[in-house]
């Protein structure tokens, strides 16, 4: 791979081949991809990108693949004006990216999986696993299932009834194990070493997370090539906030696109918010948290990227808020009522925190924002449960519609 340098430690910079690790053996700083971007520069184009596939692929100059096999219909989901939901924050220019729509599995994680299990293909793996808080169980159950490999998957035995059914409907192994993500993620850890297996977010993570980038790409394409003044994402790992950040500096280190990245806003719950505290308290390392919130696709108590996304909101300048989970079920309602998006508890908080930060007069009303909807709201429908308005119970009779419809409803 002429385009991919090796893998490279974070932390102290030991270098590394490209091989399906992921922690630095003398300091276990995790490893990054490390590019040839002049190499990049002699094959991409705008051109090139725009005669290409209509998925993420297209992008596959800047990605640590050479085959795709897996996932070749994720991604290139819509980026939709939002004129409604702007019109209601004072924003001319807002954008949803509207991963809640993306193939197969209905969230952003098809990003990730598509380029994680053809990297594991690439280096000759059958087996394919995770951790996961339920959407990534389900991307890689369905990714798996379709390339031929074996499936197991590792998710929290409480979460929402949808998701795991979203996983079982593929005939992976699930295991549903008694703790919270941060407990399904150590026992991953020690099962990944002890078996050869392509866990997506373990042993395979510096390519698995490279998939979050074409979120960036993507979205430059598609306002023409231009990169937006602000975007609003969620933070979970802190791994997709960072890999947005890092797909935008990438399209200007290649040529193209100019200007400078964007403004980096983030989103957490306040139920598990351990990156906005990092950030609030001014300290550059996570303190671990217990999660207690209803966003359980975002609640991890102690994320990985959580010290690198601090250091992508500062560098942007850029900043990260917290939603409550009443507030991020009353962004899931304004989403719907607005632009007609279902979206599940992170795009809820999402957009809760893009609703304080336009109240708190941070954008400017004709800047270019950008939020990122990463799930369907289909997954975690019970959590509404008790939550909207209950459907009005008629006769079959004109007269009792008129009654009970008409006149209350005008």
């Amino acid at each position: 791979m002429a385009k991919v340098k090796g893998l490279k430690c974070k932390e102290c910079g030991t270098e590394y081949p490209v091989e399906p690790i992921h922690v630095c053996e003398f300091c276990f700083g995790p490893l990054e991809i490390v590019y040839d971007y002049q190499e990049i520069k002699k094959n991409i184009s705008k051109e090139k990108i725009e005669k290409g596939p209509k998925s993420l692929w297209r992008y596959v100059d800047l990605l640590p693949v050479d085959n795709p096999t897996v996932g070749l219909s994720a991604g290139f989901t819509p980026l939709i004006k939002a004129e409604n939901l702007g019109k209601a924050l004072g924003l001319n220019n807002l954008y949803i990216k509207d991963d809640s729509v993306n193939h197969p599995t209905l969230s952003f994680k098809d990003r990730v999986v598509a380029v994680a299990l053809s990297k594991a293909k690439e280096f000759g793996f059958d087996t394919a696993a995770c951790a996961s808080t339920g959407n990534l169980a389900n991307s890689v159950a369905a990714h798996a299932a379709s390339a031929g490999m074996k499936c197991y998957v590792f998710i929290p035995s409480n979460l929402e009834t949808n998701k795991i059914i979203g996983s079982l409907v593929f005939n992976p192994v699930v295991v549903a194990v008694d703790g919270n993500y941060d407990d399904v993620n150590r026992l991953s850890s020690e099962i990944a070493n002890e078996f050869g297996w392509a866990f997506v977010n373990i042993n395979v993570r510096p390519f698995y997370s490279e998939g979050s980038k074409t979120l960036a790409f993507e979205v430059a394409e598609q306002l023409g090539w231009k990169i937006p003044d602000t975007v609003v994402a969620p933070l979970a790992s802190g791994s997709l906030y960072t890999k947005i950040w890092k797909g935008f500096n990438e399209l200007i280190e290649v040529g193209l696109v100019e200007g400078k990245p964007p403004r980096m806003l983030g989103a957490q719950a306040e139920g598990c918010s351990p990156i906005y505290q990092a950030l609030k308290e001014g300290r550059d390392f996570i303190k671990p948290v217990k999660p207690n919130t209803i966003a359980k696709s975002i609640a991890i108590g102690n994320p990985a990227d959580g010290p690198y996304a601090v250091k992508v909101a500062k560098e942007s300048g850029g900043d990260i808020q917290i939603a409550t989970d009443q507030e991020i079920i009353e962004g899931i309602k304004l989403l719907a009522k607005t632009e007609g998006i279902f979206t599940e508890t992170a795009g809820g908080t999402t957009i809760a925190v893009l609703k304080k930060f336009a109240e708190a007069g941070v954008f400017d009303k004709d800047e270019v924002v950008v939020a990122y909807i990463t799930g369907n709201g289909y997954k975690t429908m019970e959590v509404l449960e008790g939550k909207l308005e209950k459907p009005i119970h008629i006769k079959p009779s004109l007269v009792e519609f008129k009654e009970k419809v008409i006149n209350k409803n005008q």
